[in-house]
């Protein structure tokens, strides 16, 4: 046994001795570093030999030195108060975490009360636990059983206790309600004319007739439509114009930097409080299914956030061919009191509603893809238009299917010319073989929506042409090294004034002129 202690006791001292030496070689080390009387010595030592240019280097070391220890000391302390933040923050975790598990416990204690409660007053009516009645909660807290049966109780739902709340509350308000259909009788050309001097002589807001154009066309392209340019020109006015003047104003959301998914612009369900919390847009989405009115949603600074986040899941959606196709899962299962539009706890996106988003491109946004451009009908408000007198002019009732019916008649009564078809063809294919960018299926079907709409709205062909390929196509220069593509500009433009005439495609020339400038 005495063999075995000393050898445990030389075993076990290498080790101790080791972490002795680390302890007291770091004490050494840092009483080394500021060893002040080691340093003036050594500059004692050879002070009488240093000239005056080595004085001034000596200087320069003292201050390195300095340097150095004063990195190594703020290392030490960032160090240190990021393990602190760190080590705090787990603590407040825990704590959060402690006061949920307090909060559960006093709800289950509440809930059980209230059964006490219950039971109470169901012995005080009479009724036995068990039996086949339809008194509910709700009747049975509130003693007034004369009064007179309102809507909720014709629906079979207590507000107060579903977990779409907002939304079977607009079941309530639409229970009998048929959708309206107005005697439409108007042209796309007196549509936005119409539009134009109601923005001017009822809110004092000004639009020239190319840019209406080109949001018409936006709005037959797809659903979803993006202004952008430089603040205070009017983009959100003008989707808020739009809204007003369909008389269904439009719900807007303001897109905020947190937004990092579509729980954000839908609303997401509290497992805690077992509702749903039903955003702006879900209630606008909901209420679009009742009626066949034309409704918008404002997506004000859409890109303050990234689009490609919290509305990518939509994007896609209404990507798809069949409108029957467009279906939002909300809630992964059924409850009995959802409301009535929810199947399975999915909700029908509906054809009558558009999203207007505006830009600004500034340092304090992001940079829009290519997956969202592409889907999207942008326009450019850079400037604002001048006041001008026009007709007073009242707002209007309009059906969403006559819109679209406008839209479909433009489309099969005004097509694109082959002569320009043919053209927009080969520009495709200089296009491809100088700047290797493609315009793709998808673009070439919006192409032939934007432009029939907006020479019915009194445009030219080739003015539409130009406007939806300078926001469409050449947009996408701006992913190119510009520096590499410098010398091809200008053969570009001379190719466009050959093809299409000269200066008709006045708004490719300019915003080429720009990128040219630009590099």
């Amino acid at each position: 046994m005495n063999t075995f202690l000393r050898f445990f006791y030389e075993f076990i001292s290498v080790f101790f001795d080791g972490v002795v030496k680390i302890v007291s070689g770091i004490y050494e080390g840092v009483i080394n570093i500021f060893n002040i009387k080691l340093y003036s010595k050594i500059i004692n030592n050879y002070k009488g030999e240093f000239s005056g240019a080595e004085w001034i280097l000596v200087v320069f070391a003292i201050v390195f030195l300095l340097i150095i220890v004063g990195l190594v000391c703020l290392l030490i302390y960032f160090s240190l108060r990021r393990f602190l933040r760190l080590r705090k923050n787990k603590l407040n975790q825990e704590d959060l975490l402690d006061e949920i598990g307090n909060l559960n416990e006093q709800v289950a204690k509440l809930m059980k009360e209230k059964d006490e409660i219950m039971a109470m007053k169901v012995s005080q009516l009479g009724l036995q636990p068990g039996e086949d009645n339809t008194t509910n909660e709700n009747e049975l807290l509130n003693s007034d059983e004369n009064e007179n049966t309102d809507e909720n109780d014709v629906l079979g739902k207590d507000l107060d206790n579903v977990r779409f709340p907002k939304l079977c509350a607009l079941d309530i308000k639409f229970n009998n309600y048929k959708p309206k259909q107005y005697t439409n009788n108007f042209t796309l050309a007196e549509l936005l004319d119409d539009f134009r001097c109601y923005s001017a002589s009822k809110l004092h807001l000004y639009y020239n007739e190319p840019i209406l154009r080109a949001f018409f066309g936006g709005l037959a392209c797809g659903k979803l439509v993006i202004l952008q340019g430089i603040s205070g020109t009017g983009k959100t006015s003008l989707a808020y114009a739009w809204g007003k003047f369909v008389s269904m104003d439009s719900c807007v959301a303001s897109v905020e930097p947190s937004w990092r998914d579509r729980t954000e612009l839908l609303g997401y369900f509290n497992e805690f409080t077992k509702k749903f919390s039903e955003s702006k847009v879900l209630v606008e989405l909901y209420a679009a299914r009742f009626d066949d009115d034309v409704h918008t949603i404002i997506l004000d600074e859409m890109n303050i956030a990234r689009v490609e986040y919290y509305f990518a899941e939509m994007l896609s959606i209404l990507e798809m061919p069949s409108k029957d196709e467009w279906v939002i899962d909300l809630v992964a299962n059924p409850w009995p009191d959802d409301p009535k539009l929810l199947n399975n706890g999915k909700l029908k996106l509906p054809g009558n509603l558009w999203y207007i988003g505006t830009i600004n491109n500034d340092d304090s946004t992001f940079m829009v893809s290519d997956k969202v451009y592409d889907r999207a009908m942008p326009l450019d408000i850079n400037e604002k238009t001048e006041a001008f007198e026009c007709r007073e002019q009242d707002a209007i009732n309009i059906n969403s299917s006559y819109l679209e019916q406008l839209f479909s008649d433009a489309i099969n009564n005004l097509p694109i010319s082959d002569k320009n078809i043919e053209k927009v063809n080969k520009m495709d294919d200089y296009v491809i073989k100088h700047f290797r960018i493609s315009f793709g299926n998808r673009i070439m079907k919006q192409l032939n929506t934007f432009v029939p709409v907006y020479v019915a709205c009194g445009g030219t062909e080739v003015a539409g042409i130009d406007y939806f390929i300078s926001k469409k196509i050449l947009r996408k220069f701006e992913q190119l090294n510009t520096a590499l593509i410098y010398d091809e500009i200008d053969p570009f433009i001379e190719y466009l004034n050959k093809e299409f005439g000269e200066n008709a495609m006045i708004e490719c020339i300019q915003y080429l002129e720009r990128l040219k400038k630009s590099i």
